[in-house]
This record gives structure tokens, C-alpha cells and sequence, in this order.
């Protein structure tokens, strides 16, 4: 099991992506240097996965902000908070029941760490208000997996469908049959799709 730590595995991963398949040289070479991309993981990166769900970026982290504020960042302490003062902070009814679920899990974020990636993605999405979107971008991101791709991320869908000169834009079904290939850096082709789809973005007015 791969994990990308720094910069240096990035770019592995993109020179291995850049020699198998040439389409991807050439995103490269349109995009430049990857970024890294690494978060904390724990509790406090789902509950901003949750807090970040259908919102705008600046919505997302005005509402943050409040949780934070009034220390719903201390698990225990959301445990203990009603959905009334949760909601408070500006999260809609279900979130606050998905923040309230999440403090109360008790989950083995440190074994999350040793999963593998299947299992990381089946034991997130057990939780109320979890997604394979989300379990899959923690993964990616939190525990630095290398070889995991959220496929069903319409940016995603979009680049490949722009890089690769697809009629239409592939589905997450379709995306993930495609990105076989790319194993084992589909994390660094997802950060090269991302990256491609801006500059694609940028030249047609894609609107995903």
C-alpha cells in the first residue's frame, strides 16, 4: 500500500502516469507542477467534509467557523451538544444529525490508517452522512492513499472527458473502468484531471 507523503511521490507517480500513457504527458505539460494536496485526517477533516456538502467554499467556511467556534471541534463536546445548538452554528437539521452521528462514532481513525483502501471506504460510509465521494477524498487526501480515485466527482468526469476527447462526460462508472489503467497512481491521475480540467475550463467554458 503506496502513501504519498510529499512532493517527491507526487511526482512519481506523474512521470510513472506520463510514460504509460501519453495523454497524460501531455496534461503535464499543459498544467505543470502538481500540488500535494495532504490534509490532517481525523475527525475534524469528515467534519468539515460534512460541513462542506452542497455549499458554496465561502458558505462552507463561514459555517466552520461557528462549529469551531463554539467548540464542536472537541468531539465530546458535539457528542453532548442538541441538534437545536448545533443547528445554531448554521448547519441544516440533517447535517447537525451527521455531525452529532460522527462525534459519537468513536471511530479508530489511527486503524483507518492500516486499512485498506476498500475497507476505509466501506467503514467511512457506514457513517450517517458519509458518501463514497467523501470516504473516497479522505482516503486520497487524509491517509495520503496513492491509489484511489473519486470517480464520481463531476470535475474529475469533466477532465477526462476533455483530456481524453470523450463525446460525452464518463459517468463514475465509466471513470473508474478507464482509471484501471492508471493503477497504482490513480490519486496522482485524479490530481492531473483536476488540474486539466481548470485549464480546459479556462479554454472552452466548461460548466460541469
Amino acid at each position: 500500500m503506496r502513501i504519498i507523503i510529499g512532493p517527491e511521490d507526487v511526482a512519481e507517480g506523474a512521470d510513472w502516469l506520463a510514460k504509460a500513457h501519453p495523454r497524460f504527458a501531455y496534461a503535464l505539460e499543459q498544467v505543470g507542477e502538481l500540488p500535494l494536496r495532504r490534509q490532517e485526517g481525523g475527525y475534524g477533516a469528515l467534519l468539515s467534509a460534512i460541513v462542506g456538502q452542497q455549499v458554496s467554499i465561502a458558505s462552507a467556511a463561514a459555517i466552520r467557523d461557528r462549529v469551531l467556534e463554539a467548540g464542536y471541534g472537541d468531539p465530546v463536546r458535539a457528542a453532548l451538544a442538541s441538534e437545536e445548538e448545533l443547528r445554531a452554528c448554521g448547519l441544516s437539521r440533517p447535517k447537525a444529525r451527521y455531525v452529532s452521528a460522527l462525534a459519537r462514532a468513536d471511530l479508530d481513525y489511527a486503524g483507518l490508517e492500516v486499512m485498506p483502501d476498500e475497507q476505509v471506504v466501506k467503514t467511512l460510509v457506514a457513517l450517517p452522512g458519509i458518501g463514497v465521494w467523501t470516504a473516497e477524498i479522505y482516503a486520497m487526501f487524509a491517509l495520503g492513499r496513492a491509489d484511489v480515485l473519486a470517480a464520481g466527482d463531476l470535475a474529475l468526469q469533466e477532465g477526462a472527458r476533455a483530456l481524453f476527447g470523450l463525446e460525452a462526460r464518463p459517468d463514475d462508472k465509466a471513470l473508474r473502468a478507464m482509471a484501471v489503467e492508471w493503477s497504482p497512481w490513480r490519486s496522482v491521475a485524479a490530481r492531473i484531471l483536476w488540474a486539466y480540467y481548470r485549464v480546459a475550463k479556462g479554454r472552452e467554458g466548461i460548466l460541469a
